[in-house]
């Protein structure tokens, strides 16, 4: 038997086991990782995979320390070949769980405030036969894409935890939030991807078969080949989340670059691609250099040299954005089917290329506190930045598919709610709420403001909290930024959309048309409105709308080829409460009513917002 089998009830036990052993440990205060320096050795044909190097650990607490809690990820199932904390004899390894992976270390002499030891380590992982189920395919024949979760941490794992409420019941367990509370100052020492690190440099010397490009974070400083393996050095130049990945494959590469007209700089743009998948280059650089001009224009300056694109298998179907690195499944970008010619088809390539890109920003320069709410400021606004720059793209016409396709990701989402729907300003790493309610939310925002305000608004906030160390920014702070810029009108707007779950109902129920003798249209009909408050259970009641102005729109047939084409009518109306009876008159014959038609407001039923009209 080469791997071990689990039954989840096991593994249940297991992660009890892990919480009622160790939890005790959870607040013992730990060193930070200010420093990575690493020797990774990729042998893709044995899938194995091998790191050598050192982890330079500070002390950041205003009192000495005289435990270091070490975690190795357990479950990937690392060989020690060597693990050793500061000079010899400077630390006793106390405990040793090769169970559960965690080591603790006694300092002879504590660790005063601001000295610094390194976590010296060599492991090394290999992938033998296959297990009963979910073969780990981060480390393959051609396509390897393993992250920095192989890498050891400090502290107590509260992620290892078992999480659902009434697995937690059954083992007699308190439940436990999702996330701390927004305001929690002591969470918001660390961000919400790290509990062990702030930002960190980075260095890193990636080995790998002779016929492959290994790649890393950073800037490229040397290549060789030598006893048949080919090395590359990465060092970053700056300060990064210690947050970051390795990738070798047999690549091509397809080259672009955006001239930064502010900054008096060409930025290099590289796409790592698998032979024979060129379908989407062009598509995904377009949507590189796009997301760069407007987050550049709007926030703040790129803050790198050089932007990468690595395709990874399709044994994983995302894009994850690192530190000038977005690696990239086939199975989302480059082997994607898109027609330009069909309205309906969706151009996810270049979408989902911008949206990564702009987590060079919202992440990779403002990074939220490991509370409620920071991926708001994290995938809510990736999304809000993909979608400006698809507009600039297609034109404001095109974006209501867009916009629907989220808005019924979040009320499908909403639906399988197991735990508790909170509000988007207290999103716990709900992706229907951070991903797709965000992106209707945000592009809502920036119709209600108006683009250059609310931009302007985030411009202030960026340059506020970017690169920030702890305690790390918050929701709330995000808020203030736009609640500052917004006209008082707005303000219950804000409150609706960011600190209540608000619901509309909006149907339109009956549409005429005629033809007046001036060769003009009169159009008549009704819209039956009703909007909601909601609580975490679903529970609905109804909410006062009077000072809610919802767009209202008179549509015209589309074109021949069938793309969108812009209202003949859209203006914002107050509606009350039950009926409301409307009356526009047009120049063009019109082909169809709406409400909402770009679906910037979350209603609970899309497909009855509008009507065709006879004539």
């Amino acid at each position: 038997m080469l791997n071990e089998y689990l039954t989840p009830k096991q593994r249940e036990k297991r992660q009890v086991a892990y919480e009622k052993q160790y939890r005790r440990l959870k607040d013992v205060a730990q060193p930070r990782i200010v420093a990575v320096g690493l020797n990774t050795e990729i042998f893709p044909r044995e899938r194995a995979v091998r790191f050598r190097g050192q982890l330079m650990l500070v002390n950041k607490q205003t009192r000495a320390l005289d435990t270091v809690i070490v975690s190795l990820p357990a479950e990937e199932h690392p060989r020690v070949r060597a693990l050793a904390l500061g000079a010899p004899g400077q630390a006793t390894l106390a405990l040793n769980d090769t169970v559960f992976g965690l080591r603790l270390y006694r300092l002879a002499q504590p660790l005063a405030p601001g000295d610094s030891l390194p976590l010296t380590l060599d492991l090394f992982y290999q992938e033998h036969g296959f297990p009963n189920a979910g073969s780990r395919t981060d480390v393959v024949y051609n396509g390897t894409f393993v992250s920095s979760g192989y890498l050891p941490s400090l502290g107590y794992r509260e992620g290892a935890e078992l999480g659902g409420d009434q697995d937690r019941k059954n083992y007699g367990l308190k439940p436990k939030p999702r996330m701390a509370k927004v305001n929690d100052l002591k969470a918001r020492q660390n961000t919400y991807i790290s509990h062990d690190a702030d930002w960190i440099r980075f260095r890193t010397t990636v080995s790998t078969e002779a016929d492959q490009t290994a790649v890393a974070p950073g800037y490229l400083q040397k290549e060789w080949v030598k006893d048949g393996r080919r090395y590359f050095t990465y060092v970053m130049d700056r300060p990064m989340l210690n947050f970051y990945t390795f990738l070798s494959a047999r690549y091509k590469e397809y080259k672009s670059q955006w001239v930064d007209t502010a900054g008096h700089r060409t930025v290099p743009i590289t796409i790592y691609y698998q032979p024979g998948h060129e379908y989407n280059l062009a598509r995904m650089a377009a949507g590189a250099r796009d997301a760069l001009a407007y987050c550049s224009r709007n926030f703040s300056p790129y803050q790198h040299r050089q932007l990468r694109i690595l395709e990874f298998p399709r044994y994983q179907a995302f894009a994850q954005s690192f530190a000038n690195t977005v690696p990239f499944s086939e199975a989302i970008g480059f082997i994607a089917n898109v027609n330009d010619k069909d309205p309906e088809d969706l151009n996810y390539p270049y979408y989902v290329t911008a949206h990564e890109v702009a987590h060079q920003w919202w992440a990779h320069q403002v990074i939220g506190g490991n509370v409620q709410g920071s991926t708001l400021m994290a995938e809510a606004m990736a999304e809000y930045s993909a979608l400006m720059v698809l507009r600039q793209h297609n034109g404001p016409a095109a974006m209501a598919r867009f916009l629907k396709y989220d808005m019924n990701r979040y009320l499908t989402g909403r639906a399988f709610e197991r735990k508790k729907e909170v509000p988007l300003a207290l999103v716990e790493n709900q992706q229907y709420i951070h991903y797709a309610k965000g992106s209707v939310v945000m592009y809502g925002l920036q119709d209600a403001m108006g683009e250059a305000t609310l931009n302007g608004a985030l411009k202030k906030y960026v340059a506020a909290v970017a690169f920030q160390g702890p305690p790390y920014t918050n929701s709330p702070e995000f808020i203030g930024y736009l609640r500052r810029a917004a006209p008082d009108s707005l303000q219950p707007y804000l409150t609706d959309a960011f600190e209540r779950i608000t619901l509309f109902d909006n149907r339109v129920t009956a549409a005429t048309a005629k033809k007046l003798p001036d060769g003009r249209y009169q159009v008549d009909f009704t819209v039956k409105s009703a909007k909601f408050y909601a609580d975490s259970l679903g529970n609905q009641r109804p909410a006062d709308q009077t000072r809610d102005a919802l767009p209202i729109a008179v549509l015209a047939a589309l074109g021949p080829d069938k793309k969108p084409v812009p209202p003949l009518l859209l203006v914002k109306r107050h509606l009350h409460a039950g009926d409301n009876q409307l009356r526009f008159v047009v120049n063009r014959k019109p082909a169809a009513v709406a409400v909402d038609p770009d679906h910037l407001i979350i209603d609970r039923q899309l497909d009855d917002n509008t009507k065709d009209l006879k004539l």
